[in-house]
């Protein structure tokens, strides 16, 4: 089989403005990316809140549960922390372009669509069956963010970068 588009449909194809910026510019275009991730994260949050509050499982509501208090809780301090590691990347970038905050931009690449995943993974969890059928948003926001953990590589790539920064000092 070929997959190759025809000689018409060549011409039509014409490259998202998305793409040349992000071959312009790979560290802003990263960091947005985590932000995407970061806003998806707490967008799932609210719902879960709400879901936790409102659903009746095991004679009460789960939010009344200690485990779904603090996965919601620990829901929260992760989208903080990654928000403020993606803010702490942006700074440098700002200030000495992307090569200069290369183990930054690594660490948000990896930390950022791994914290929506998580996130989402728990809302969909509260949400029980609902959280996985089309009555929310949730199950394409999770596959979305599933796939953000591949776009530039995966998470193993992004920790070894940090890893050979944290490292260079002693072993150098």
């Amino acid at each position: 089989m070929d997959f190759e588009p025809s000689p018409k449909a060549r011409e039509h194809l014409v490259e998202p403005q998305e793409s040349m910026v992000s071959q312009a510019r790979p560290g802003p275009c990263r960091i947005h990316r985590a932000m995407r991730a970061i806003g998806m994260a707490g967008r799932a949050l609210e719902p879960m809140g709400r879901r936790a509050a409102e659903r009746v499982a095991f004679g009460g509501p789960p939010a009344s549960q200690d485990a779904v208090g603090q996965q919601i809780a620990e829901s929260r301090t992760a989208i903080e922390q990654a928000r403020s590691l993606t803010l702490e990347t942006a700074w440098p970038i700002d200030g000495h372009g992307a090569e200069g905050a290369r183990s930054e931009i690594a660490a948000v690449e990896a930390v950022a669509p791994r914290v929506a995943f998580e996130v989402l993974d728990g809302a969909i969890q509260v949400h029980g069956g609902a959280g996985v059928g089309d009555d929310t948003p949730l199950a394409a926001m999770y596959t979305w963010a599933g796939a953000m953990r591949i776009f530039d590589g995966p998470d193993e790539a992004r920790v070894r970068t940090v890893a050979r920064q944290e490292l260079r000092p002693y072993l150098s």
